[in-house]
């Protein structure tokens, strides 16, 4: 512990943040880092608490308290303050992948279990951490590391999303050949196509996939397993396979008009508008056009609020956010203390954007969608709104969601976009490979990751359900773990 009174003596402080107005104008990063010397100051402010629960990723009140990663964070922090970087990052090696992800884009469990939020702001171990990354990847410190001994065994990762990617990192480390699978055009999976530009920029992406192709790692575009090549050929050709094509089914909205036109589901809305930008700079118009239109989006989740920022980017006259459930509270309630998730009312950047552009929050609570109306074309141009009250329910006790009579309005609305979450796996791939699924259709598993079907495993929100990419990130380093030992029969990873 460098600094025993820093998180006494100097405030929280995070990146600079572009102005609203300013910052809609593009889809690039708008965060400006700290310079390195205000940066050492946040990782002075670290306790090195005896029991540090930012780095536990325990199960507390029926969530994550702490980094799942088990991220070595009071470490990390005092090489910060140190000025110690190159350490800090053989550090944050040791346990994660890829901080240049979560830098950008994860909740940081580590700061919502921080003992300096207890009383106070907690120390800004996200930024700290991506100052880390970042640092290394500018002195040249993050380097190809091919194994020097390959064991001739191969093993195939069918998805690039974080957790194949991770998977796939350190098996390859471990001297297997490894080849990953991805059914579009480009590598990333949701951290691709599902996280805007301006959240994660993809330059990042490919400075990374660059160093795993150096390492060895072989990557195969546009080739859908399942349908563009089969099962069994792939546990022919390898002896193990991964399946980490994540939890993919998006929720549906059922209710009279579904069939109007200008209707879409978040994830491909948002992967239209990425892949529009990647391709030519938005000039092929390749993607839903918000231009002068009346957005509404329906879901108050990560991706919910992606789809606000995003539309406002597009140009869109108004953006209405619906969240089925209450508002959270502004602080914790008694029921949900430190160091346990806080379950608080969050305003997001895109919710930002639309206070600064709109003058009012977009966020409308207790509130779904009754019916889509259509115009005599059958494109959408207003939505039957009802209010909607916590009621329990008889047979399972559980509470739920109720439509409230009499509370229905209408507003305008020529473009819907569904964020309601996902249900998780898609079937034809889970039937390619015969694996069993639980009633939420994820992949099940017995120990150690291994799917019913002998030599397949599974890693990610395929496995988990929808989930965080932290979460992600775990699972593959696991399930590369339980791969080796299987393989091998013992692992060093």
């Amino acid at each position: 512990m460098g600094k025993p009174t820093g998180f006494l003596e100097y405030e929280r402080e995070t990146a600079q943040v572009l102005e609203p107005k300013e910052r809609i104008q593009n889809f690039s990063e708008f965060r400006v880092p700290l310079s390195e010397k205000k940066q050492s100051l946040q990782g002075a402010r670290c306790m090195a608490c005896g029991v540090p629960f930012c780095q536990s990723g325990v199960m507390l009140g029926g969530m994550v308290s702490g980094c799942p990663l088990n991220n070595l964070v009071p470490e990390t922090n005092d090489l910060v303050y140190t000025g110690n970087w190159e350490q800090a990052y053989r550090r944050l090696k040791k346990t994660h992948c890829f901080p240049e992800f979560t830098g950008r884009v994860c909740p940081a469990l580590c700061e919502a279990a921080c003992t300096c939020g207890l009383n106070g702001e907690p120390v800004s171990t996200k930024e700290n951490e991506r100052s880390i990354i970042e640092t290394a990847f500018e002195n040249g410190w993050v380097k190809a590391e091919p194994p020097k001994i390959r064991t001739g065994k191969k093993v195939a990762v069918v998805g690039s999303g974080p957790s194949g990617l991770a998977a796939a990192m350190q098996l390859n480390r471990r001297g297997h050949l490894v080849t990953v699978f991805e059914r579009n055009d480009r590598i990333g999976g949701l951290l691709r196509y599902g996280i805007p530009n301006m959240k994660l920029d993809k330059k990042v992406i490919d400075r990374r996939i660059q160093l795993m192709e150096e390492e060895g790692v072989r990557f195969v575009t546009n080739t859908d397993v399942g349908k563009d090549i089969q099962a069994k050929e792939l546990l022919k050709d390898y002896d193990r396979v991964i399946l980490a094509c994540g939890a993919s089914n998006p929720r549906d909205i059922q209710a009279k008009g579904r069939e109007s036109k200008g209707i879409y589901f978040a994830v491909d809305f948002l992967k239209g508008v990425t892949k529009s930008l990647l391709d030519s700079e938005f000039k092929d118009q390749a993607y839903v056009s918000c231009k002068g239109k009346h957005v509404v989006v329906i879901g108050g989740g990560d991706t919910g609020n992606d789809c606000v920022g995003t539309a406002i980017r597009l140009g869109a006259k108004s953006v209405t956010q619906l969240e089925m459930m209450p508002k959270a509270p502004d602080g914790r309630a008694a029921n949900n203390p430190w160091p346990q998730w806080p379950r608080v009312c969050k305003t997001d950047y895109g919710q930002e954007e639309a206070i600064a552009v709109f003058g009012k929050d977009p966020r409308i609570y207790q509130t779904t969608v009754s019916e889509f109306i259509p115009d005599k074309n059958g494109n959408l141009c207003q939505l039957k709104l009802v209010k909607l009250k916590g009621e329990k329910d008889e047979k399972t006790g559980r509470m739920r969601m109720v439509p409230v009579a009499g509370s229905e309005e209408v507003i305008p609305a020529e473009v819907v976009l569904i964020a309601a979450g996902f249900l998780g796996s898609q079937k034809y791939v889970t039937d390619a490979f015969q694996v069993e699924v639980d009633q939420r259709t994820n992949v099940k598993t017995g120990e150690g990751y291994q799917t019913s079907k002998e030599r397949v495993f599974t890693a990610g929100d395929m496995h988990r359900g929808q989930s965080l990419v932290v979460w992600a990130i775990h699972e593959g380093r696991e399930a590369a773990k339980a791969v080796d030992q299987s393989l091998m029969g013992y692992t060093n990873l």
